[in-house]
């Protein structure tokens, strides 16, 4: 015998917030229906209070203004003209009762006739003193809406006149409404209820079916999986506008504090990572740079059902990778450098010798000397071409040292003292050795001579520093997109940065940047860079 477990129904607090909404919204529509069929229920009751009032207050009138009554009562025997014409009023009017009776409230008429003589049963002293009587009252006809006007003649009250509607007639007209209020209820009910639906649907649509406690847990996730995790992240919509934007995108990309919801093209950001944010194309470890740093960009399209809700866009800082890969670099092209030197000192070392073991002493001195007279010479003039930046002539000593291994004549004009500029050490090192790197990988391929060509010297109230190479050159095609993150006319093998980088940081230091060819007719490259002068130290 197998016992099947009973299931417990859901806690209202675990329902959906679709279905905590239905129920909340279907409790509310039955409550105000409820109401209102109640209001409307008395509101009928009362109309039909106030129209019996009003049927029996004129038909008393009426009556009591009738000259054959006021003529009846002054007669030997008011019944005899009075019963037929007060029966008549009645079955006329569709009241359930008319009495005529006297000042002190004997009655001449009545629908029972054995009741004709006997004192009318009710409140009178008010009409008997000239007013009005209203009121519900329990006589011998049962409970009736009543009223009692007096009958004047000569000005004084000779009469009275009493005409009632049983309180039964008044509820059977209330329960005669009842079917039409009863129906516009059910109307309002049903009408509630698809509302209620419908609104429910859209709910359950919006919150994925999700529970407000559920809701409430994403939201909070939701918030500390943004502050928390260390990629930068933005959602746009289909129509390119941000909807959220974490900690690390705001500071990589230096966004506002009221970002979200801005279109890409007003937030200030680079054109290159505004195109990314605007259109629907997806991206897979796109260079980009962004405030001085080397960003890594993914785009994705988020998706429900088949529905594109907006595109998900990382972004990774790369800088100190880039860093890093820079530094390797230097340091492979320096172990390179000096296993040339020391191949190339062990050659002179063995020419000393053995010019000493030939008897030529003096000769193996003046070789010997005329080699450190050289490098001393190599070493002055870098630093004599860029006086006032140690940083840059330390860079300038590696790149001969790089270029002499590779095969490169790397000329560097000497010139005045650099002005100062707004740039840093690093400013300047970043410019000035990338645009040598990238001459040098231009005139790498030359199959003959590789020239580059360093000046830097003042122009008016400009610094220029300008890189000259032999190599393929620069298309018009090219100079558009030579500074474009990631453009490179190498292989894809992370190039394409160096000289994005130069172009942001001469743009950040309010300077200009040129590519130009050499001369008409001969292949090569010519990069300017123009930094204002500042006045003062730098």
């Amino acid at each position: 015998m197998s016992v099947r477990p009973v299931r417990r129904p859901r806690s209202p607090a675990r329902w959906s917030l679709a279905a905590q909404t239905f129920a909340l919204q279907a409790a509310i529509a039955l409550l105000v229906v409820g109401l209102g069929i109640g209001a409307a229920y008395l509101q009928a009751r009362n109309s039909s209070n106030r129209q019996a009032t009003a049927q029996v207050l004129s038909v008393a009138e009426s009556v009591a203004a009738t000259p054959q009554v006021e003529q009846a009562l002054t007669a030997a025997d008011p019944s005899a003209t009075l019963q037929p014409l007060a029966e008549a009023v009645r079955r006329s009017t569709g009241t359930d009762f008319v009495v005529v009776m006297s000042p002190s409230g004997r009655r001449y008429t009545h629908p029972d006739p054995t009741q004709i003589g006997r004192q009318f049963v009710g409140h009178i002293a008010d009409a008997a003193r000239g007013g009005q009587v209203i009121e519900d009252y329990t006589g011998t006809l049962g409970p009736s809406r009543r009223a009692v006007v007096p009958v004047r003649a000569d000005g004084k009250v000779v009469g009275l006149v009493a005409v009632g509607v049983a309180k039964s007639a008044v509820s059977a007209r209330v329960r005669d409404q009842l079917p039409a209020l009863l129906l516009a209820g059910l109307l309002a009910a049903a009408l509630t209820g698809v509302g209620t639906v419908l609104v429910a649907a859209r709910v359950r649509r919006r919150t994925r079916g999700l529970g407000a406690r559920q809701l409430q847990e994403a939201t909070d996730y939701h918030d500390a999986v943004l502050h928390a995790v260390r990629e930068g992240l933005l959602l746009t919509d289909p129509a390119g506008r941000l909807r959220v934007v974490n900690d690390e995108a705001t500071r990589l990309l230096g966004l506002p504090a009221d970002a979200a919801s801005m279109p890409a093209e007003t937030l200030g950001i680079p054109a290159s990572i505004a195109q990314v944010l605007a259109d629907d194309l997806p991206r897979e470890d796109e260079l980009h740079v962004a405030n001085g740093a080397v960003l890594v960009v993914n785009k994705a399209a988020a998706t429900w059902r088949g529905e594109v809700l907006g595109y998900v866009v990382t972004l990774r800082d790369r800088t100190e990778l880039e860093g890093l890969t820079g530094e390797l670099d230097s340091a492979r092209s320096l172990a390179t450098a000096l296993r040339a030197q020391a191949h190339e000192s062990n050659n002179r070392l063995h020419a000393i010798v053995s010019l000493i073991e030939l008897g030529h002493p003096e000769a193996a001195v003046e070789f010997a000397t005329g080699q450190l007279q050289q490098a001393q010479r190599l070493t002055d003039t870098v630093v004599e071409a860029v006086t006032g930046e140690p940083a840059v002539a330390a860079l300038l000593v590696g790149k001969t040292a790089e270029a002499h291994e590779r095969g490169i004549d790397l000329v560097i004009d000497t010139g005045d003292e650099w002005p100062s500029t707004a740039a840093t050490s690093h400013d300047l090192v970043t410019i000035v050795g990338n645009l040598v790197d990238n001459a040098f990988d231009a005139v790498t391929d030359n199959p003959s001579e590789r020239r580059v060509s360093l000046s830097g010297e003042r122009d008016d109230a400009d610094l220029v520093i300008t890189v000259i190479d032999n190599g393929p050159g620069v298309t018009d095609a090219e100079r558009d997109e030579v500074f474009r993150p990631g453009f490179s006319t190498k292989a894809a093998d992370g190039r394409g940065i160096g000289l994005a980088l130069v172009a942001q940081t001469v743009q950040r230091l309010h300077g200009s940047i040129e590519v130009h060819a050499v001369r008409r007719g001969q292949s090569g490259a010519l990069f300017e860079v123009r930094l204002p002068v500042s006045e003062g130290p730098r």
